[in-house]
C-alpha cells in the first residue's frame, strides 16, 4: 500500500494520543480494567485533579474511554477503555517497544563515545 505524505494520517492520530498523561492513562484502563477518578490520580501522582480531568474528556470526546456516572450521593463516576479504544492497545505496546529499543540505542550511543 503506498502512502501519500500529503495524506498522512499520523498527525491526527498523534493529536489524539500526544501528551504526557495521555497513554499513561489508556495504559492503566487497558491493564487494570475500569477505574475511578480518585484510583487514576492516585496512580499517577504527578498529575493534577485539572490536569486529569482535560485529559480524561478530550479522550471520552474522541470515543477512546467511556465515562459512567451513577446517580448516587457522593457521585460516582467510572472511567473504562472503549471498545473502539482498544484499538489502540498494539498501537500503545508498539510505541512502548520502540520506546525502550531508542533508550537503549541512545544508551548505547553514550557508551561509545564515553570510550
Amino acid at each position: 500500500m503506498t502512502k501519500v505524505p500529503e495524506d498522512c494520517r499520523v498527525e491526527n492520530a498523534l493529536g489524539i494520543l500526544v501528551g504526557k498523561w495521555k497513554p499513561i492513562i489508556l495504559l492503566h484502563l487497558l491493564q487494570e480494567g475500569t477505574k475511578r477518578f480518585s484510583e487514576l490520580k492516585r496512580s499517577m501522582p504527578g498529575i493534577t485533579q485539572r490536569m486529569l480531568t482535560k485529559q480524561l474528556r478530550e479522550l471520552e470526546d474522541e470515543d477512546i474511554i467511556e465515562r459512567v456516572v451513577y446517580p448516587q450521593v457522593p457521585p460516582k463516576v467510572e472511567y473504562s477503555i472503549s471498545e473502539y479504544g482498544r484499538s489502540l492497545e498494539p498501537i500503545l505496546e508498539a510505541m512502548h517497544e520502540w520506546g525502550t529499543k531508542h533508550m537503549l540505542h541512545k544508551q548505547e550511543k553514550l557508551n561509545k563515545e564515553s570510550i
